[in-house]
């Protein structure tokens, strides 16, 4: 994979990183816009971790730190270029990013519904927490 480049994103990339969700992603999140993600990338301009090829993006995933927990979010692979090692490729770099910065866990969001990816997650040696639910709430 030497032609797979893995970088931070910028600000320049946000409308590509939205279009990008919208083939690649399951489902959507109240963020999902120009403004939350230019959020994201103002923020912690490291956390959104592209994977490209030929300048094009193939992958994404979001590795967000917050000092105490290590998250993983937006993991996303283009359909046309899943199973070539693109997402163990993000994860890794997300890996690297947590420990460089004293992380000792990483939890990810997964869709419960998204059973293609609980494949991709379990062969990265990540394993399900039944015995824990998330609650949310919009503001």
């Amino acid at each position: 994979m030497t032609d797979l480049e893995i970088r931070s994103a910028t600000p320049a990339d946000i409308d590509a990183v939205l279009r990008f969700w919208g083939i690649a992603a399951e489902g959507t999140s109240i963020t999902d816009d120009h403004d939350g993600v230019g959020r994201l990338i103002a923020r912690d301009p490291h956390a959104l971790i592209l994977a490209l090829r030929d300048r094009r993006i193939t992958g994404t995933v979001i590795a967000g730190y917050d000092g105490w927990r290590c998250s993983a979010y937006r993991l996303a692979v283009h359909p046309d270029h899943r199973r070539q090692g693109i997402a163990t490729a993000l994860l890794d770099a997300a890996e690297k990013r947590f420990a460089a910065l004293g992380g000792r866990r990483v939890d990810a969001m997964v869709l419960e519904s998204n059973t293609r990816a609980h494949h991709a997650w379990g062969s990265a040696d990540y394993h399900r927490e039944d015995h824990w639910r998330r609650w949310v709430k919009p503001l």
